[in-house]
């Protein structure tokens, strides 16, 4: 009989770093895993459906939730709020599914602290002159915001010692690879598995 207990995966990286990519390549390989959908105060960026790719809410909704502590984790970001809500991520993992976070750099040190077992990885363009341009050719945010995403990108870049792996996100294919190695490996990892031959 094998009983695999749910792991948790934290994806982080900067802004422009191409995380939803790989991410959007990796998901439908995988049996058993949930992506959660992260609360947000931001507006949704053209394509972006709500409970889809964020639940976008009010500011006012937000700061219930905190007051509720219905999240496990939240954040401001250049101007807006960000946050995990905790009841799906709990019930999923019990249930054994592996869980999915999408998340910024300081929500994701904050859910270590709470659960030293989460699998951090860090999604990182090969160099910032390419994270630049990424986050300029979108062409859906002013000027000022796109700077203020690039001051909190080498910000973000300091905290990589922090995680348990690096993804360099160059070549789309290998960033999907090795993503897809880390979640493998974690899956077979002992302490993860009850197994009991009979």
């Amino acid at each position: 009989m094998n009983k695999r207990k749910g792991s948790l995966f934290i994806i982080t990286g900067p802004s422009g770093a191409g995380k939803g990519s790989v991410l959007s390549r990796v998901l439908p390989s995988l049996e058993n895993v949930f992506l959660s959908v992260s609360a947000t105060t931001r507006k949704p960026r053209p394509g972006e459906e709500d409970g889809v790719n964020y639940y976008f809410i009010s500011r006012e909704r937000f700061d219930e939730m905190v007051e509720r502590g219905e999240l496990l984790e939240h954040a401001e970001y250049v101007g807006n709020c960000y946050g995990t809500p905790e009841g799906p991520v709990n019930r999923r993992l019990e249930d054994g599914q592996d869980v999915i976070l999408e998340i910024e750099v300081q929500g994701a040190l904050i859910v270590k602290e709470k659960r030293p077992d989460a699998v951090l990885v860090f999604i990182v363009p090969p160099s910032f002159d390419i994270l630049e341009r990424r986050l300029r050719n979108r062409g859906t945010e002013a000027e000022e915001v796109v700077e203020k995403r690039l001051q909190k990108a080498r910000a973000e870049c300091a905290h990589m010692d922090d995680y348990d792996f690096i993804v360099v996100n160059d070549l789309l294919d290998d960033a999907v690879r090795d993503l897809s190695a880390i979640i493998t490996a974690e899956r077979c990892r002992s302490s993860k598995n009850q197994i009991k031959l009979v």
